[in-house]
């Protein structure tokens, strides 16, 4: 378990390291998140408001969380919007390994996206 572990910092330092070159800075988990959620929104960077940037990091969880089945895209609303659906609950976990589960989420959605 340690090994794996240790793998998954290794893969989320290099993951933010990625982030700092190409933004000038390193993210946090919810600035990745931000991020994903500007990226599945597919309008480019505007000014969100407070409530759109939380609807953003909630369309980036769920756009995540989706590649293990977790959540579907349900579809997309009339102003471009995704909204997912729950397909199965996410296991319950305390407040480490819920990190560690959307941080592994998180690295597998850059790999697809660096795969297509």
């Amino acid at each position: 378990m340690i090994e794996e572990s240790d793998n998954l910092d290794h893969r989320w330092t290099q993951l933010r390291a990625m982030l700092m070159k190409q933004f000038g800075k390193k993210p946090d988990l919810n600035a990745i998140l931000f991020l994903i959620g500007i990226q599945e929104l597919g309008k480019g960077i505007s000014n969100f408001t407070k409530e759109e940037k939380q609807d953003l990091m909630h369309i980036a969880t769920c756009k995540v969380f989706s590649l293990s089945g977790y959540y579907e895209l349900s579809h997309v609303d009339g102003d471009g919007w995704p909204h997912y659906r729950s397909v199965k609950p996410i296991p319950f976990a305390n407040l480490k390994e819920q990190d560690k589960m959307l941080r592994w989420h998180i690295i597998e959605y850059f790999n697809q996206l660096d795969a297509a």
